[in-house]
Formats: C-alpha cells, sequence, structure tokens
C-alpha cells in the first residue's frame, strides 16, 4: 500500500502535462515542489490529471498491469450508432493490436463549449459518449473512435480509477492524502 499526497487537477485544454516545456505547462498551475504526474494527458485533451509525491502511487496508478479504469466524456463527429457503441465494448482493432473490452455509452452533453471552439464545420452533427479503458495506449480513445467511423473532436477525462473531478474548474486543483 502506497501513501502519500495526491493532487487531482482539471487540466485545461493547451496545457503539457508537464512541469517544462513550452509554455502553457503544468508549472502555470502548480506551484507545489516534488510532484509528478502519473501519467498524461495530450496537450489538446482535458479533465483530470492525477500527480503525487510518492513514486509507489505514481507506478501504481500509471501502470497498464493494475489496470486501473480510466472514464472519458468524448465528443465525436457524427451521430454515434448502436454499432460503433457495441464496437467499442468489444474492443477495436488499432495497428498496435487489439484492445481491451471498455464500456461505452451515449450521453447528454456533458461540458460546455470549449474556448477555442471545437471546430467551425457545423453541418456535420456530434454526439458524446461515456467511454472507459483499463488499458493506456498512446492516444487509444482517439484511435478507437477514429476506428469505429467516429473521429474524436474533444476529450475529457473525467475519472481515474476511484478518483473524480468533482467541482474543480479548469486550472484548479485539490490535494488530498490517500493510502492505495
Amino acid at each position: 500500500m502506497s501513501r502519500g499526497n495526491l493532487i487531482l487537477f482539471n487540466k485545461p485544454y493547451g496545457v503539457l502535462s508537464q512541469f517544462t516545456g513550452d509554455a502553457p505547462t503544468l508549472a502555470q498551475y502548480i506551484a507545489l515542489k516534488g510532484y509528478y504526474p502519473a501519467g498524461r494527458l495530450d496537450k489538446d485533451s482535458e479533465g483530470l490529471l492525477l500527480l503525487t509525491n510518492d513514486g509507489n502511487l505514481q507506478a501504481r496508478i500509471a501502470s497498464p498491469k493494475f489496470k486501473l479504469e480510466k472514464s472519458y466524456w468524448v465528443q465525436v463527429e457524427g451521430e454515434i450508432s448502436k454499432a460503433a457503441l457495441q464496437a467499442l465494448t468489444r474492443g477495436v482493432e488499432l495497428k498496435d493490436g487489439l484492445t481491451r473490452p471498455a464500456k461505452a455509452r451515449s450521453i447528454e452533453t456533458p461540458l460546455p463549449p470549449r474556448n477555442p471552439d471545437i471546430r467551425t464545420r457545423t453541418s456535420v452533427p456530434t454526439s458524446w459518449i461515456e467511454l472507459t479503458i483499463s488499458e493506456g495506449k498512446n492516444r487509444q480513445v482517439r484511435r478507437m473512435t477514429a476506428g469505429v467511423g467516429f473521429p474524436t473532436l474533444r476529450l475529457f477525462r473525467s475519472k481515474i480509477g476511484p478518483w473524480k473531478l468533482h467541482d474543480l474548474a479548469p486550472g484548479e486543483f485539490h490535494l488530498t492524502h490517500v493510502n492505495f
């Protein structure tokens, strides 16, 4: 069991999941020293990012061998079909292999519009799904939705294992102590 501090951070769009590099980075939001991300979110993804000061806790959260579920709200291009949702639940064949089965369901719009806006093409409808995976292949959610014919337009991670964002606004964080 790991005992350490955990930061739950609502990563805004455009922020790098690291403390150094071209701005904006985590350093513009979190001034606490000795914390490191437990996993990543791409610059163009939003939502829950966990950071910890405990190396064992970081490894347990980030390691695929623990199969910690991660839930995402995904805005896709087009009206998602039942067949596509079923394909996501069975697993999607990607260039690096078949994904593990996922949980997938249609949801109502869970977030306000993003600034900058997702796109200017309004002639093609969009829809939202909640997708829960238990692995972390590179850009996996984006590749899975594209693989079933519904490219990702917006990606927001809402949950990792037992941790949720709750009411944190983009750029806000909450520090907590955990035994995990």
